[in-house]
């Protein structure tokens, strides 16, 4: 599909999606700050609690048809086939969902066993994986606490691809201590061997509450150290550009027209409505968010409520939200867009933007504005300095 097509499909009509949030891990990696438990004790109750949410916020995206339902976690792939089939089922029997919608699951290597990859193909409806491969190096792998080794890796690549699975994204993270620039570049050696038609990679982060954020702060890990980053999002840069990945966002490289369509609707701002523990919801209006607590969730479920805050955004609001999602992707800013929010956010915009046009770190053609490659590296500073 080429480009101005994608473009054209998504300015014609909404593409409401669909996420749950399922709160499960086998351990807990390092790094990782997203709502989950280790304990996988309340799972049954949790899918239950989901189901129970389904009906009670079926009226929230008003009827649309769904183009995306991602399954992101946590760890999704741990929960059972009879399980998946439960979820689909009530999704079916409650929304539309176009027939062909993009059904995503996030898993773990060591979970996508011959016999589960076999089920999911089977028995669900699920179209595209999101694998967290993480790194095809061990040392990578241990000093992140991921769960799989680097023979699972490239196991459920070979067993997902033979299976039928084509539709794939992996995670990579480049930034890491133990990531010398080589085992970056082997990194992404072996994803285009396996020819993966898209990658998120993302910069390791050192997040506040997380074990990593603790062995930095008691000097235990070093931080991470920016220079390497920024150079290996270099090397990322040029080598998926090389290779025939569009870079459509910030952290994502994709083969022309296999864009994630689920992630491109939250850059994109259309609606979406969260299931699960400490999931999130837009309606074009307002975001909401569930409690972030497995326990408190069912609990409020089984009595008939949903457990969320929620946030009516403001016009300063909508205005900040649309230059931070659109700067990070490939089609930028649209001034058109802007306008329509009114003349003293066109003015504040084209005022701020003006030094980053002078050194280069955003290019406009025509209304729209876009980050230069150098500028893709400032990405956030970019985006601060345009908001109101």
């Amino acid at each position: 599909m080429k480009l101005m097509n994608l473009v054209l499909s998504f300015e014609c009509y909404p593409m409401p999606g669909l996420y749950l949030h399922i709160p499960f891990c086998k351990q807990a990696c390092h790094y990782c700050n997203f709502h989950f438990s280790t304990s996988l004790r309340m799972k049954g109750a949790m899918v239950e609690a989901i189901l129970k949410e389904l009906d009670l916020q079926q009226g929230y995206l008003k009827g649309e048809e769904i183009q995306s339902i991602y399954f992101g976690g946590g760890t999704p792939s741990l929960l059972e086939t009879k399980e998946l089939e439960q979820i689909f089922s009530n999704i079916h029997r409650l929304h539309r969902v176009a027939p062909d919608a993009e059904i995503t699951l996030e898993a773990n290597p060591d979970d996508l066993t011959p016999a589960k990859l076999r089920d999911l193909k089977n028995y669900t409806p699920v179209n595209r994986l999101s694998i967290g491969i993480q790194s095809f190096a061990d040392v990578d792998l241990r000093w992140m606490n991921r769960a799989h080794n680097s023979v699972h890796a490239r196991a459920c690549l070979d067993d997902a691809i033979g299976m039928g699975f084509h539709d794939l994204t992996i995670d990579l993270i480049y930034g890491s201590p133990t990531t010398p620039d080589e085992q970056w570049a082997e990194n992404l050696r072996l994803a285009f061997e396996y020819d993966i038609p898209h990658l998120s990679c993302y910069c390791l982060t050192v997040e506040d509450g997380t074990a990593l954020g603790t062995f930095v702060r008691r000097g235990q890990q070093p931080p991470v150290d920016e220079d390497r980053a920024a150079r290996q999002f270099e090397t990322l840069m040029e080598s998926a550009a090389k290779k025939g990945y569009e870079h459509y966002e910030i952290s994502n490289f994709a083969k022309p027209g296999r864009y994630a369509r689920h992630n491109t609707n939250y850059w994109r701002s259309e609606s979406y409505l969260g299931l699960g523990p400490s999931a999130h919801s837009f309606d074009g209006v307002s975001r909401q968010w569930n409690v972030a607590n497995n326990a408190q969730y069912i609990n409020a479920l089984a009595t008939g409520n949903v457990p969320f805050e929620r946030e009516v955004l403001t016009p300063e609001q909508v205005y900040n939200e649309y230059v931070m999602t659109s700067l990070r992707t490939m089609w930028g800013v649209d001034l058109e867009k802007i306008r329509a929010m009114g003349p003293g956010f066109v003015q504040h915009f084209e005022t701020s933007s003006q030094p980053f046009l002078v050194s280069g770190d955003l290019e406009k053609s025509g209304e729209n504005y876009r980050l230069s490659r150098a500028g893709k590296l400032l990405a956030d500073r970019v985006a601060m300095e345009l908001f109101l």
